[in-house]
């Protein structure tokens, strides 16, 4: 695999992409918690993507992946701050967004921050607001006493880490408690049998976004990560058929 580009914070910081050339709109793929650009359904979707002559961003937030940086110095702000950096600076025209997971967080924050420019997101186990959902009032307590909280992942050899930068900069973005001023379309893949985001959240999102065209796919025997041959075919066929309108 080529090394990818790199493209400098205004601190210094080199964020990593995969940017290709092809018809718009452009397809930006926004990696979930500890995850980076390299992923099965990034990569699966950039090989649609190639074939299709479709233009498509991989990148990786600071400390993820192949991006400078610390993962332990991350925030949702920060993170999003990072999209939106690489964005504004290698995407002239219309995007559509895929967003994995907390992926599917920051998709609804970039969307909110660049309305015109996003014309689509497709949410892959989206899980917005995690941070107030997914903790319990011990794990809470522990990351205000100790700054951060390390478990072992089911994902991964490196423990699951989340820091109280982070958790406070979740819940100064959250955005279930009310309606959610996004008005392009929006397609939302959920697995009914994720351990970590509870389906409900599916359709709870997609009431409170305030778009029309909003279509909530669940999938029965589905986990978290959709990551199976048959999940990679619904994200490409709900990715083609969503650029195709677009």
């Amino acid at each position: 695999m080529t090394e990818p580009d790199f493209l400098p914070r205004a601190d210094g910081l080199r964020l990593a992409f995969r940017h290709r050339k092809g018809t718009g709109p452009t397809i930006v793929f926004l990696p979930g918690y500890m995850s980076d650009m390299d992923g099965g359904k990034a990569t699966a979707l950039d090989a649609w993507a190639e074939q299709a002559g479709r233009a498509m961003l991989r990148l990786d937030y600071a400390g993820c992946g192949a991006s400078d940086g610390r993962f332990a110095d991350g925030t949702l702000t920060s993170w999003r701050d990072d999209v939106l950096h690489l964005i504004d600076r290698l995407i002239d025209g219309p995007m559509l967004l895929v967003g994995s997971s907390m992926g599917g967080w920051l998709m609804l924050l970039v969307a909110l921050a660049r309305p015109v420019k996003v014309v689509g997101l497709v949410g892959i186990a989206a899980a917005p607001d995690f941070t107030e959902w997914g903790f319990s009032e011990m794990e809470v307590a522990r990351l205000r006493r100790d700054g951060r909280i390390e478990e072992p992942s089911e994902y991964s050899d490196e423990p699951y880490l989340t820091t109280l930068a982070f958790w406070k900069s979740g819940q100064a973005n959250r955005l279930l408690g009310g309606p959610i001023a996004i008005d392009a379309p929006v397609r939302l893949l959920q697995g009914q049998k994720d351990v970590d985001v509870p389906w409900e959240t599916a359709p709870r999102l997609a009431i409170a976004l305030r778009s029309a065209d909003v279509q909530t796919i669940l999938v029965k025997d589905g986990d978290h990560r959709l990551s199976r041959d048959a999940d990679i075919a619904l994200l490409i066929a709900t990715v083609a058929d969503l650029v195709e309108r677009l």
